[in-house]
């Protein structure tokens, strides 16, 4: 992913070689003046660093949305683009990044809340409906995770997944797998990435042949192909869940008007859907030009912050 000033910087990926000692340029110190500290707290002025994992469209889009507000407010806006959800709730929770756009804090992510939940702010809740699942293009006769067993051959034994370190990993080796056997019938994960998984299931689609992926909603994805979600009878991969806005510790001490802004943003499924289809797939080389669109329709759904 592209981004489109000079101002926007992207994290390397040696980043996850050496999480340990990550220290990004664009600081989350409340105490560098850079950052704005408290200059956030006079309506305006500061710089704040929005993390996120690109390929993951819901912080993509609630990023690029952000910062076009928050510039139009005087605000000074970094991106940091991570590959690894560890590495960007270490960074968060270390105050290198000031924010993480969109985390799944109560259930996906709730391993990662236990470690550093007491080093972030949860700031609020943008969207309510979230939802981890298995999916099957629509064609497919499997109705359930329950009946994946009966297909491991059809399957060739592999239920495709994401990135390594992500919750919906996490919850698919630890939950789905046990509560389904689906180690003793002969399944493994393969993970990878985002795209990775999505070039396979584009690639088993145009055969017409089945294949299991780990998804989510809301996802564009599931629209883009056409997918079934698979029917989850234990309710092993979890409950509908909320997207939350995370902030470092001290954010909303430092910049009060932007955190009591963010709070009140609450999108509905219509409105989300269309902030990430306007970003993702219809301005895929441009995605502030895709909230420039959204904002056109949507400007008084989120406001702007008070000065």
């Amino acid at each position: 992913m592209k981004t489109p000033t000079s101002r926007r910087r992207q994290l390397a990926a040696v980043a996850v070689v050496t999480a340990l000692g990550l220290s990004l340029a664009a600081c989350g110190d409340s105490d560098d003046d850079d950052n704005g500290g408290g200059d956030g707290g006079s309506g305006g002025g500061g710089t704040i660093t929005l993390g996120y994992i690109p390929s993951w469209t819901d912080g993509l889009s609630t990023a690029y949305l952000l910062e076009h507000i928050l510039e139009e407010a005087g605000y000074t806006v970094e991106h940091e683009e991570i590959s690894e959800a560890g590495v960007l709730y270490t960074a968060l929770a270390e105050g290198d990044v000031d924010m993480y756009p969109s985390a799944w804090p109560e259930v996906t992510h709730a391993s990662y809340m236990e470690q550093y939940g007491d080093r972030v702010e949860d700031i609020g809740a943008y969207y309510d409906s979230a939802v981890l699942t298995f999916a099957v293009p629509e064609y497919s006769e499997i109705t359930s995770i329950a009946e994946l067993p009966d297909y491991v051959d059809q399957l060739d034994g592999r239920i495709v997944g994401i990135e390594p370190g992500a919750g919906l990993t996490e919850a698919t080796q630890d939950s789905v797998f046990p509560t389904y056997g689906l180690d003793d019938a002969g399944f493994s994960l393969a993970t990878s990435s985002t795209s990775t998984m999505l070039t396979e299931l584009s690639n088993a689609i145009d055969g017409q042949e089945e294949i299991v992926v780990t998804l989510w909603r809301p996802f564009w994805a599931n629209a883009e192909y056409n997918v079934r979600d698979l029917e989850d009878p234990e309710g092993a991969l979890g409950e509908t869940e909320a997207l939350h806005f995370l902030g470092r510790g001290g954010f909303a001490e430092d910049f009060p008007e932007v955190a009591e802004w963010i709070e009140s943003i609450q999108l509905s499924d219509e409105e989300y859907g269309a902030l990430e289809d306007l970003v993702v797939n219809q301005h895929p080389d441009d995605p502030a030009a895709g909230v420039d669109e959204w904002l056109e329709q949507y400007a008084d759904v989120v406001g702007t912050p008070a000065s």
